[in-house]
């Protein structure tokens, strides 16, 4: 898409600008070029994570050990698709609500990341599941309706991918 495309594309930049700054040990613009990576860099890696959360096919309620740990983790699916929402459109401007596994205490939980923050870099957690909410991500179809959208989107999640996302980072 265009927008990862540019996120890419910024992030080569950055990489190159950063190489070339940790050759000649160049600390000021190594910090300099921080926001840039984490900017760009996540807006690549959550959208990854985004497209690949979705389907045509998709909505529906998880199996198997997904399933399992979410309502152990939550008590039952519906809690669970309640507070991510809730979360997600809590989010003050624009960022992400995630699913992600704390591979510490062997549990799965919800929070929200600002702009482009990636999950795993920003908390530790392995994400399984990124909802976008930045605003081009509905506007079009949702106008500045929020809620509506994140009524919408659970109908394509792609559960198939966040399980196997959940059985991949257990091991």
């Amino acid at each position: 898409t265009l927008f990862r495309s540019a996120y890419v594309n910024n992030l080569n930049v950055a990489e190159e600008k950063y190489a070339e700054a940790l050759a000649k040990g160049d600390i000021t613009s190594q910090v300099a070029l921080q926001p840039a990576l984490k900017f760009n860099g996540g807006g690549h890696v959550n959208h990854s994570i985004f497209w690949t959360n979705l389907s045509p096919n998709g909505g529906g309620e998880p199996d198997g050990e997904l399933r399992e740990a979410i309502k152990r983790d939550f008590g039952s699916f519906e809690k669970f698709k309640e507070k991510l929402t809730a979360l997600s459109i809590g989010v003050q401007g624009s960022g992400w609500g995630w699913l992600g596994y704390n591979k510490d205490s062997n549990s799965l939980q919800v929070i929200a990341c600002a702009n482009q923050d990636p999950l795993q870099g920003t908390t530790g957690l392995t994400p399984l599941l990124g909802i976008d909410v930045w605003e081009h991500a509905y506007y079009l179809q949702y106008k500045n309706v929020r809620p509506d959208y994140l009524k919408a989107v659970w109908h394509v999640i792609n559960w198939d991918n966040v399980a196997e996302r959940y059985l991949a980072c257990k091991k």
